[in-house]
């Protein structure tokens, strides 16, 4: 990504996403937002591009072995959920009392 300006998204840590691209595409099932990752453009989805790691034996984990976690995945494969229309939407913003909402395209609704 360009280091010259902060990149703008619409999505947001906690936020209910639906993935549209890729190896667990799915339009129908919300999943939550765990982190975003802004200088990559990235974002890590619950149950989204799961990979395994092998790990050594440590004084936290004394066992080691294979563990399953999420991996980022870029943020243009991913759309906002519209929960009271139970699909994707896009997003647009406006300014209410001076500060910039997110207000849902498919619904209107004001997205918390």
């Amino acid at each position: 990504m360009s280091t010259r300006f902060k990149p703008k998204f619409n999505i947001k840590k906690g936020d209910s996403v639906v993935v549209i691209a890729g190896d667990d595409k799915d339009l129908k099932k919300p999943r939550k937002v765990l982190e975003i990752i802004l200088d990559k453009g990235r974002v890590l989805v619950e149950g989204v591009n799961i990979v395994t790691r092998h790990t050594k034996p440590t004084s936290q984990n004394t066992k080691g072995g294979i563990i399953k976690k999420e991996a980022p995945i870029a943020i243009s494969n991913v759309m906002l959920w519209d929960a009271k229309k139970g699909e994707a939407t896009k997003v647009k913003r406006n300014r209410e009392n001076g500060k910039l909402v997110r207000i849902s395209k498919k619904s209107g609704e004001v997205i918390k």
